[in-house]
C-alpha cells in the first residue's frame, strides 16, 4: 500500500489536492473577509472646509451631503442667549448663536463641560471670532420627553431649530448647528471641543460575496473527494493485481492427457 501512495502518479495527485485544498481556502476567506467589510461604515471624502453660509440657509433643510461637512464662521456671540444641553455624555454642551453679520445666525455647540457650574460656562466671549466645525442636522424634538423632565432654566434636551426659534426670538436661525473644533481668538476658560467624526455611509451586507466564499469552498471539498476517489481506485486496481497473481502462483498447472489409442483395424485381403 505505501508503494502505491508514494508512487510518483499518486504523489502528483497528493500535492494538486493539497494545492487546491490552500488555495480554495484563501479564497474563500477573501471573499468572506470582502463580505464583513461590506456591513461597516465607509469613510466618505472629506471636502476643504467652505464658509457655513454657502451650506445653510434660513427656512431650508440641509441637504445630507451637507451633514459632517466642514465649516467656517465668522460672528459674534449673542452672551445673553447661550443655552447647556443636557444630557451629553455625562455632561452638558455649551450652545450659543453666532451672529453671522448678515441679520442671521447659526447655533454653535461651543464645547463640553461637565457641570452647569464650570467656569467655561460664563467666559466671556466678546467681539467678532473666528471659528471652525462641523455642520450637524438640527436634532429631533421629543415633545412626550420634554413634557416630563424638569430641566433648570436655561437648558434643554435637544438642538433643535424648531425649538431655539422659539427661545431666541427674534433671532433669523439658519437651519441645523455648527460644532465647533477651533476658536479664534481662544476664550479664556475654554471648554472641551466636542468630537464630530467624519461623514461616512452605512454599510451593506454583499451575500454576493458571502456565496462566492461558499463556493470556493465547496470546490475545496470536491477536490479532497476527487482525490479520495483516485487514491482508492489505485489501490483496488493494485488490490486486484496483487490478488490475481496470488491466485495464479496456487492453482497448479493441468497435466496432459495421454491419447487413447485407437486399436488398429485388421488388414483387409483381397477376394
Amino acid at each position: 500500500m505505501l508503494r502505491i501512495l508514494f508512487s510518483a502518479r499518486v504523489v502528483v495527485l497528493h500535492l494538486l489536492a493539497v494545492g487546491a485544498l490552500v488555495v480554495c481556502g484563501l479564497l474563500g476567506r477573501w471573499q468572506l473577509g470582502v463580505f464583513e467589510d461590506s456591513g461597516r461604515p465607509h469613510s466618505l471624502l472629506d471636502p476643504a472646509p467652505v464658509a457655513v453660509t454657502t451650506l445653510t440657509a434660513p427656512g431650508k433643510h440641509l441637504t445630507a451631503d451637507a451633514v459632517s461637512r466642514r465649516v467656517t464662521a465668522e460672528g459674534t456671540f449673542d452672551a445673553s442667549k447661550r443655552l447647556l444641553v443636557a444630557e451629553r455624555d455625562g455632561g452638558l454642551w455649551l450652545l450659543s448663536p453666532l451672529d453671522l453679520g448678515d441679520g442671521t445666525s447659526i447655533p454653535v455647540v461651543r464645547g463640553w463641560v461637565a457641570t452647569a457650574g464650570d467656569p467655561a460656562v460664563t467666559a466671556p466671549a466678546e467681539g467678532r471670532v473666528v471659528l471652525s466645525g462641523r455642520l450637524q442636522a438640527s436634532e429631533a424634538t421629543d415633545s412626550v420627553q420634554r413634557r416630563t423632565r424638569q430641566l433648570p432654566p436655561g437648558q434643554v434636551l435637544t438642538v433643535s431649530s424648531a425649538e431655539l426659534i422659539n427661545l431666541w426670538r427674534g433671532t433669523k436661525l439658519r437651519d441645523g448647528f455648527m460644532v465647533a473644533a477651533t476658536q479664534s481668538p481662544a476664550p479664556e476658560v475654554a471648554a472641551r471641543p466636542v468630537s464630530v467624526p467624519p461623514p461616512t455611509e452605512p454599510g451593506g451586507l454583499t451575500w454576493r460575496n458571502l456565496a462566492y466564499a461558499a463556493q470556493w469552498w465547496i470546490f475545496g471539498l470536491f477536490a479532497v473527494f476527487m482525490w479520495w476517489h483516485f487514491v482508492r481506485d489505485a489501490l483496488r486496481g493494485r488490490t486486484r493485481e496483487r490478488d490475481a497473481a496470488d491466485a495464479a502462483d496456487s492453482d497448479p498447472a493441468p497435466s496432459p492427457t495421454p491419447e487413447a489409442e485407437t486399436p488398429a483395424l485388421p488388414a483387409r485381403t483381397a477376394p
